[in-house]
């Protein structure tokens, strides 16, 4: 409207904003304390596609997106209106809208990845749902951005249901000449119906991991355990009473030392958050892992050793795993695709491997970049480390090779490591000019 654009105009240039509601003038201060200029400038986008897979991969809000998307349906079924869903620090993770419509707010940088919090965005729908936490309504010449005064933004918080913490932004856009006086309670149900969806959710996901691991805590004999969730909530202990019923800080994979000053590992259960705590009776140090070990050398089923168990790897594991081992740095997600799938692979397939693999792997897999932690070893690793030993005997080489690295692999990292142990192997035997090294090399396959 003209009286909120004149005001706008006023309050921008230096002057009072009188006619200016006063949450708006609020926010209108933080946006200038911020250093940002309502002309000439947009929001950045910091998420890339891989980092805006890994975000929306990981976030607590990921399954109930499609949910809010059929509840609220109705209210963008007409061309310009948006309906947006960011995470709790302002980066819209998903948007959905006709196609001409999602064109038109890329424009002003309305897209997925970009960063609409108050200091980047300054007064938006999101940006100053986050500032108050509470629902916000922003018409037109209310944004402090210029570019965005075409639209009203409607916008509601959505909180975890059992720790309180804020998730995320839930924001319906549309244009200022087109504003919804329902969408305020609509969002509200939809958030309410969210919510609700995550305590179900939630529920499931401690039951599920209650019954599958009941039988792994048992079997650790001379331990204290509990499944813990990431808001330091205790969901189950044993013996029981050993915690509190909360832990006093949040809980992260790893070594953990809690009140009192017992040291306890603890491993991921589940992507929600769900996670396992270790204390051994009588430790008087840091609670250790055993070193995780892989055999693959003439193995088509890798073996991998963790945690007192046995696994046998796919092969796509197993790939993952000895790509992960021979970057001891860690590497990204679209590194690893093109380590174990080539150029025609797609990070989102390697992500969910690894999704995967967690549950093998527990807290030794990392993230940020994509790593092994803890003490790792694995058979061709050794092979690599004898063969710079010039010490070592050729017999003794042999000793250790059973085989080519991961057999009928394609995979480019593990043609490479297979390729580079073969050759330097071979060289090894020829260099000794003994014939019987000589002929039991050229016994195995690779020979």
């Amino acid at each position: 409207m003209a009286h909120r654009s004149d005001a706008r105009e006023r309050a921008l240039s230096g002057g009072t904003a009188s006619g200016v509601r006063g949450p708006i003038r609020a926010s209108w201060s933080r946006a200038r304390r911020h250093g940002l200029a309502p002309d000439a400038y947009l929001p950045p986008v910091r998420l890339d596609d891989d980092e805006l897979a890994r975000h929306r991969e990981e976030h607590a809000l990921t399954g109930i997106w499609p949910l809010l998307r059929r509840s609220l349906g109705g209210l963008i079924e007409d061309p310009g209106r948006l309906l947006f869903l960011s995470d709790a620090r302002g980066h819209l993770l998903w948007v959905q809208g006709d196609h001409t419509s999602l064109r038109s707010a890329e424009r002003v940088h309305l897209l997925p990845g970009a960063l609409w919090s108050e200091d980047a965005a300054g007064t938006s729908g999101v940006g100053t749902a986050l500032a108050t936490g509470r629902p916000f309504q922003v018409f037109g010449a209310e944004h402090f951005l210029s570019a965005a005064t075409a639209y009203t933004c409607t916008a509601t918080p959505i909180h975890d249901p059992i720790s309180g913490d804020l998730l995320g932004i839930l924001d319906f856009t549309c244009p200022e000449r087109h504003w919804q006086p329902l969408a305020i309670p609509l969002l509200d149900t939809a958030r309410r119906l969210a919510q609700s969806e995550l305590e179900t959710v939630r529920l499931r996901e401690e039951m599920r991991v209650r019954t599958r691991y009941v039988e792994r805590i048992a079997r650790r004999l001379g331990t204290r355990s509990a499944i813990v969730d990431a808001g330091g909530r205790v969901v189950r202990a044993d013996p029981p009473g050993w915690l509190p019923n909360r832990l006093p800080t949040p809980v992260g994979e790893g070594p953990m030392l809690l009140p009192g000053g017992r040291l306890v590992l603890v491993e991921r259960l589940a992507a929600g958050g769900l996670f396992l705590l270790i204390a051994e009776d009588g430790a008087t140090g840091p609670v250790t892992a055993a070193p995780m070990r892989l055999e693959a050398l003439g193995l088509r089923r890798a073996r991998l050793y963790v945690a007192g168990a046995t696994h046998e790897l796919t092969r796509r594991h197993a790939e993952i795993v000895t790509t992960l081992l021979s970057e001891p740095g860690g590497m990204t997600a679209k590194a690893i695709t093109d380590a174990v799938y080539g150029p025609a692979g797609r990070p989102a397939t390697v992500r969910a491997e690894l999704a995967r693999l967690r549950a093998i792997l527990g807290h030794r897999l990392a993230s940020d970049p994509y790593r092994l932690t803890g003490d790792c070893e694995a058979d061709f690793l050794d092979l690599d480390h004898a063969l710079s030993n010039r010490d070592t005997t050729a017999d003794a080489l042999l000793d250790r090779y059973r085989g080519p690295l991961l057999p009928g692999s394609t995979a480019p990292r593990v043609l490479e490591l297979r390729a580079r142990l073969h050759e330097r192997l071979r060289n090894r035997v020829v260099e000794t000019a003994d014939a019987d090294t000589a002929m039991r090399w050229a016994s195995t396959a690779a020979g």
